[in-house]
């Protein structure tokens, strides 16, 4: 488990990342309090992101509901 930028972010947590003012969704392979591992679900390479280069970000919080 790993804490980013005040967020609880972990392998298995779904984000939506702003790259060039466009919201990408990604999966959290690895992480820890320095970088993530993220793989963009485009069919590219997994990319490694420092925090602090994370930049704007959505943490996707599954509704208790859906269980």
């Amino acid at each position: 488990m790993g804490t980013v930028l005040g967020d609880t972010i972990e392998a298995g947590s779904v984000l939506e990342v702003k790259v060039d003012d466009q919201w990408l969704t990604a999966l959290v392979l690895l992480a820890n309090d320095e970088a993530v591992i993220l793989d963009l679900c485009d069919g590219s390479t997994p990319v490694v992101v420092r925090s602090e280069e994370l930049g704007e970000y959505r943490l996707f919080e599954a509704d208790a509901a859906w269980n």
